[in-house]
């Protein structure tokens, strides 16, 4: 009896280790390693310790795998916005820009890059959760959308501050305000968290919408204010 129960610890042992090892370091922990020993007798309770066990690694697989997406989203999604800026710069580096009649509520140059750098950082993250929800139905639809929304987005610097087409810009940037909240709410039915990282972006929208219309009525005729210095137009010529 003593030697069946020895075998048996000896068995019991090697069985722990190989399972906790076989993976890698994912089941090193001490939560796992008691969850597992509390758990080797029996076979529902293996086939339980099994669920568990499949459901960390899972888990860790998917944390690592959004970490690789968004490693790629979020700078892809920044130096697009950035090469778009650059297309047709604005603030002080625009003549005409400079020259327009502006609203009381503009802010300070600096926060432009600085807003639109946040908000691209998020976007880039947002996506980044879609993308690696895999087993989403919607997840193809949410994706089309953002990249649509994306596109458009990319367009309204060129045609406010290269094309100097202030009401084309303000239309542009209600499409880009609907497209953008199609989207978030196609976020919302996949990941909850995704969704909510895109609010400050639709909060932005509005804002811009609302200095873009103001900057309309202050400066009806802006499209010919001042011709444009070679760095701020765009000629399709």
């Amino acid at each position: 009896m003593r030697v069946c129960l020895s075998l048996a610890l000896a068995f019991g042992r090697i069985h722990l280790r190989l399972v906790l090892f076989q993976d890698g370091p994912l089941f090193t922990s001490p939560l796992v390693i008691m969850v597992h020993r509390g758990n080797t007798r029996g076979g529902v309770r293996n086939d339980r310790t099994r669920g568990l066990l499949m459901e960390i690694a899972t888990k860790e697989q998917l944390r690592g795998a959004f970490l690789r997406w968004a490693v790629v989203t979020v700078p892809l999604i920044v130096l697009l916005g950035f090469a778009s800026s650059r297309i047709a710069p604005g603030g002080a580096q625009n003549r005409w820009y400079a020259a327009l009649a502006r609203p009381g509520l503009t802010p300070p140059d600096w926060v432009f890059p600085v807003a639109w750098g946040t908000l691209y950082v998020l976007m880039g993250v947002a996506l980044a959760m879609i993308i690696n929800a895999r087993g989403s139905r919607l997840r193809g639809v949410a994706i089309g959308l953002f990249v649509v929304q994306l596109l458009l987005n990319l367009a309204w610097s060129p045609l406010f501050f290269g094309m100097h087409q202030v009401s084309a810009a303000l239309t542009l940037l209600v499409v880009i305000f609907v497209a953008a909240l199609a989207t978030t709410l196609v976020f919302g039915r996949i990941r909850t968290a995704a969704a909510w990282l895109m609010v400050p972006y639709l909060a932005w929208l509005c804002f811009a919408g609302l200095l873009n219309w103001q900057i309309g009525n202050l400066n009806p005729n802006a499209s010919t204010l001042v011709p444009s210095s070679a760095s701020t137009q765009i000629d399709f010529q």
